[in-house]
């Protein structure tokens, strides 16, 4: 079996895991990492593998796998896709993925490549979830409560906040899909709370929740990877009124976030040429296997 060759581009919490998950893929090899630093302070579990500064630095790669922050990702996977490399991310803020859908879908058909955006768990994996729920009752109404849990992409978009010098951004459900955000931040020398509290309430990852900034000495001491998400529908199903589905996880979030990274990477080899979300990609194409024995286990 020829194996898959990706490479990961970023290594942070989501490009360690990856890491992880690639090596326990049995149809998966790790074509490289690219590191903003390269090979420079290269972490010891990097050791094995070949690590640069730019994609076009490695041989023979199938798919990267953007382990980057989201407002990188369309930068980056547009490089890639130019370079006729298939590309998968969790581009993850809500309201901005059709747009980058319809940017990146003529690149990759351009290259003859494939782009798999928004592929973490939410958006994502509960995007196909909350797509089955309302084929099961298409009348309703879907919430979606996360957490309590730390969010990586809001982190991400505190640390970019001036002042900050380290941050973390918890998610508490309130119920009926409405979260409260408690940020904990250090701030650098020099910079007041009530300035750097304004730049993230004012940011488009917290502008439409309630959110609450607070200083605190260290935010590694208050660090937890556990999250979550309960995601309930009622509704009709064909004329049958209080239908009521119910769906909950509590997980690792970097590496579930960096498993569905991997099983969309394996899917994005057997699309045809462009831009897909999700919940446009068969289940069965995440899946490591012959086909016909999946479908004889799992149907």
């Amino acid at each position: 079996m020829k194996k898959i060759r990706a490479a990961i581009v970023g290594y942070g919490n989501i490009g360690y895991y990856t890491l992880e998950a690639l090596q326990a893929a049995p149809d998966f090899e790790v074509a490289g990492i690219v590191r903003r630093n390269g090979a420079e302070n290269k972490p010891a579990e990097l050791t094995p593998y070949n690590v640069v500064k730019s994609i076009k630095e490695l041989d023979n790669v199938d798919v990267a796998i953007l382990a980057t922050p989201t407002r990188k990702v369309e930068e980056y996977a547009k490089e890639c896709l130019e370079l006729g490399i298939n590309t998968v991310d969790s581009f993850d803020i809500h309201t901005g993925i059709v747009d980058l859908r319809r940017s990146l879908d003529p690149v990759a058909k351009k290259n003859n490549a494939v782009s798999i955006i928004s592929a973490g768990w939410d958006p994502g994996s509960d995007s196909v979830v909350r797509a089955l729920l309302q084929s099961l009752a298409p009348k309703g109404l879907t919430y979606t409560n996360f957490g309590p849990g730390m969010s990586m992409g809001h982190t991400v978009a505190v640390k970019a906040i001036e002042g900050v010098k380290a941050a973390l951004s918890m998610t508490i459900p309130v119920g009926t899909g409405i979260h409260r955000r408690m940020v904990y931040v250090e701030l650098q020398e020099g910079y007041s709370l009530d300035k750097v509290a304004a730049a993230i309430k004012a940011d488009p990852y917290f502008v439409n929740d309630e959110t609450h900034v607070m200083q605190v000495q260290s935010v590694d001491e208050l660090k937890d990877m556990g999250h979550g998400v309960n995601l309930t529908r009622k509704g009709v199903s064909g004329k049958t009124q209080n239908q009521l589905f119910e769906f909950n996880m509590h997980i690792n979030n970097p590496a579930l976030t960096s498993q569905v990274l991997v099983n969309v990477a394996r899917a994005s080899m057997k699309q045809q040429p462009g831009c897909y979300t999700m919940i446009e990609i068969p289940v069965i194409d995440m899946l490591p296997g012959d086909r016909e024995e999946l479908i004889a286990h799992l149907v």
